[in-house]
């Protein structure tokens, strides 16, 4: 592939809030880019190759990728929307000279559309505004755009930055245009945006190489892999060169891969020039805002801050008396190595050692970060069992500090009441509060402490009926603001092992709310219920009904049950109580108490108090 001129680039980051469009926008543009043949086949939402994201939606890692159009070539990077990432999102922004922002239709802006804009806005980049799912039946663009042009005044945009140009798209169709009312044909229009806005880089091509690692990649071949754009000079695959990390002394090193993005393919190349955005192997333990410069000139760029984490989680290894049945990878030795490793891609991640052998203390930036590592481990054979999330609390000046966030929760009206009651029972303020167009829907922002949103949203899913929607961000830290009252029930917990029957589930169903169905495996200390009180309860979903020569069982009547609780692994890790943990296997996530046995908690709890 050819080296090509700086003038000849575009570097671009695709910023929205999650489920604006942003992975299936850049789907049609690669689709339209004429890199693949008329009869190849490509994967929706092409750029998360991961299997999770598939499942999900969402986009969990930074991805770049570049199309050729006419003479150009336009490197993409399409970011996270979900703010548990958004750490990705502000050093992606330091790659690239303009955004994409793209707004859904009808929803308008939303709390992350406000951070991913605050962030291009303040990095001095030039936006392009995209309105996509204009195919929506209840699009409303005009409005929407007065929305996103108070969004960028309110934020101090500057008067360059306030004349932005505006794309209307449904990238589910493939179509974009500059008209509201006629998409056209293609996207062509937005292609032709990008070149005509978003400035060639602006980088010096004749000096000494230096460039800026800003995602991790890692390789099982090549290792540790940083992708970042080049500052200024060429690079050569082989070439001397030093890293640079804060004011640590320099580190010499050699370029043993170097890499350009075509499509969706990571293209092995002997040079690079400045603009460009490429990925470089040969330096084992490269981290997010290292220089790699030339030995000539070993200067380094500002370091990128990593957001630090704000939940924790202790990671075990799985010691319930199943442990072994379904998972290949049951030692802490493997939990620890494969720890480690998701530490090697993942830099907002941080695992540490604990006093106990068999636990890990693992930190990161939300609920959502936890469980999709917890769900990849469990996917790859592991078994383990993990701890009620907590908060990350910081003590500055002798006070208690906790993170605090934005909570904005779009609600049916009728539901607004006790969506306000709940959050402000988890010591959450209400700061705002309108209706959401001709919806029926009412947009309430909160300010709430991080730990007032654990398991919130399966029960603010039930209070709205399903029609709510809500997103959270991290806003700052701020003082402690008191105990929250945790789960209001008890749990039923199993006194005996063996496979739950019918008949014992029947008889307790006046008890509560059921986790399990008869014929699931429990074991002694496992939770099979919700209380409907608020102590625990002990109870027997083995016992089977005696049999006597008045009916045999073949004539036994048909046990009609309601219908279980049963809990996805997100509603599961959210659920447990301090004393409980949650067992994960490649097969079940069954919920337990710490202490197996019941007259070892009784001891334990006679102790406490």
């Amino acid at each position: 592939m050819r080296t090509i001129k700086p003038d000849r680039l575009r570097n671009v980051a695709i910023v929205a809030h999650v489920d604006h469009g942003k992975t299936t926008l850049v789907d049609q543009m690669l689709r339209q880019s004429g890199l693949f043949r008329d009869n190849q086949p490509i994967a929706e939402r092409a750029l998360d190759y991961n299997d999770l994201e598939r499942e999900r939606g969402i986009t969990i890692l930074a991805k770049a990728t570049a199309i050729p159009y006419d003479s150009y070539r336009i490197n993409i990077v399409d970011t996270p929307g979900h703010a548990d990432f958004g750490g990705e999102v502000e050093r992606i922004l330091r790659m690239v000279d303009g955004v994409l922002l793209v707004v859904d239709a009808f929803e308008g802006v939303m709390p992350q559309t406000r951070v991913v804009l605050d962030k291009a806005l303040s990095a001095h980049l030039v936006p392009i505004v995209v309105i996509n799912k204009m195919d929506r039946p209840n699009a409303r663009p005009a409005a929407v755009i007065d929305e996103v042009l108070e969004l960028f005044i309110d934020l101090g945009a500057s008067e360059e930055q306030l004349d932005f140009p505006v794309i209307y798209a449904s990238a589910l169709e493939g179509k974009a245009s500059t008209d509201p009312n006629d998409l056209g044909h293609d996207m062509r229009p937005l292609f032709n945006a990008i070149i005509a806005h978003i400035p060639s880089p602006r980088v010096d091509a004749e000096g000494p190489f230096q460039w800026q690692a800003t995602i991790i990649d890692y390789d099982a071949y090549l290792g540790r892999i940083g992708i970042g754009r080049v500052h200024r000079g060429e690079i050569r695959q082989g070439q001397a060169v030093v890293r640079l990390r804060n004011a640590e002394s320099a580190v010499e090193g050699r370029v043993q891969k170097l890499f350009v993005y075509q499509g969706l393919r990571r293209m092995e190349v002997e040079s690079a020039s400045a603009g460009d955005i490429v990925a470089i192997a040969g330096f084992a333990d490269i981290t997010v805002g290292d220089t790699l410069a030339s030995p000539d000139r070993p200067e380094a760029l500002p370091v990128i801050e990593i957001d630090l984490p704000t939940l924790e989680m202790t990671f075990h290894v799985n010691d319930s008396p199943f442990a072994g049945r379904e998972g290949q990878h049951v030692t802490s030795r493997k939990l620890r190595d494969r720890l480690h490793l998701a530490m090697e891609s993942d830099v907002s991640l941080q695992v540490e050692d604990t006093d106990d052998a068999d636990a890990f203390l693992v930190k990161s930036r939300g609920e959502l970060h936890l469980s999709i590592l917890i769900e990849t481990l469990r996917r790859e054979g592991y078994e383990l069992a993990v701890s009620k999330p907590r908060v990350i609390i910081r003590e500055e000046a002798g006070e208690r500090l906790e993170p605090i966030e934005e909570l904005v929760a779009d609600v049916p009206e009728d539901a607004a009441g006790s969506v306000i009651a709940e959050v402000g029972l988890r010591k959450g303020e209400l700061v705002a509060m309108h209706p959401v167009g001709q919806s029926g829907m009412v947009r309430l922002v909160f300010q709430v402490p991080t730990r007032g949103l654990i398991g919130f949203r399966s029960l603010f899913l039930t209070m709205t009926r399903g029609y709510g929607i809500m997103h959270h961000r991290f806003q700052a830290y701020a003082p402690w603001r008191g105990p929250i009252q945790a789960r209001r029930q008890g749990v039923l917990v199993a006194s005996e092992t063996g496979i739950a029957t019918a008949y014992a589930l029947g008889n307790l169903e006046d008890r509560g709310v059921m986790f399990i169905t008869p014929g699931t495996p429990v074991y002694e200390g496992m939770i099979v219920g919700e209380h409907s009180r608020e102590n625990d309860l002990v109870v027997n979903v083995t016992k089977e009904k005696h049999q006597t020569n008045i009916r045999s069982s073949t004539k036994e009547e048909t046990v009609k049950l309601k219908a279980p609780r049963l809990m996805s692994l997100e509603e599961a890790i959210t659920y447990i109580e301090d004393d409980e943990l949650c067992e994960v296997t490649p097969q079940s996530v069954r919920l337990r108490k710490k202490i197996l046995h019941k007259s070892e908690r009784e001891k334990v709890k006679r102790r406490q108090a």
